[in-house]
């Protein structure tokens, strides 16, 4: 959803807080696979399949809170669904569940989250509360999990040789240094505060 957030956070199944049950719109070009992603997840939450990029961007809608998105699909490929995702203004999160091991390449993607497939049902539960979690942050803070995500992908990979690594690591670190900001001054109003309330 373009907003389906609030202050205190998603609850433990994942759920918004005004009772609605997310949807999650799964992308692979392999039916069956797409299917066993309906199974997993099926119960829990509002689940749309898409077979290919097209289909995927006919299922996009406002509604969608979580898109699990195959990275190469014939006709249009996950980058270019992903870019026609963002370009359309949609505010779901997306997790990138691919075979393909990640590479530099994938530093400038606007992803928030990558697998690499197989996944257990566990995973992709896991995987989707952890989506639904982090929509209920502000923009900064989504940045730098999706920068630290990408730097995980790299890093198991092996990818980390690069100059494209090293940047992402500065740009994750410069994040940090802005959330960390935030969070000493949010803290520091708030104790403020408290000391207004108690003076007599």
């Amino acid at each position: 959803m373009t907003d389906g957030s609030s202050p205190d956070g998603s609850s433990p199944s994942g759920s918004p807080p005004d009772g609605a049950t997310p949807t999650v719109l799964a992308v692979d070009d392999e039916p069956d696979l797409a299917e066993l992603y309906r199974v997993y997840l099926d119960g829990r939450y509002d689940v749309r399949i898409a077979t290919s990029g097209e289909q995927a961007l006919e299922e996009m809608d406002d509604e969608v809170d979580v898109v699990l998105l195959d990275r190469r699909m014939p006709d249009l490929s996950g980058h270019e669904v992903l870019s026609e995702i963002r370009g359309a203004g949609y505010d779901a999160r997306v997790a990138m569940l691919t075979a393909v091991e990640p590479d530099v390449d994938i530093v400038d993607m606007p992803f928030d989250d990558y697998k690499t497939k197989p996944v257990t049902r566990e995973d992709l539960l896991a995987l989707v509360e952890v989506l639904l979690e982090r929509a209920a942050f502000d923009e900064r803070s989504q940045r730098f999990f999706a920068l630290a995500s990408k730097k995980a992908a790299l890093e198991a990979s092996g990818a980390t040789n690069t100059e494209e690594y090293d940047e992402l690591v500065e740009r994750m670190e410069a994040v940090r240094a802005e959330v960390d900001e935030t969070l000493d001054r949010l803290s520091a109003e708030d104790a403020f505060a408290e000391i207004s309330t108690n003076v007599p």
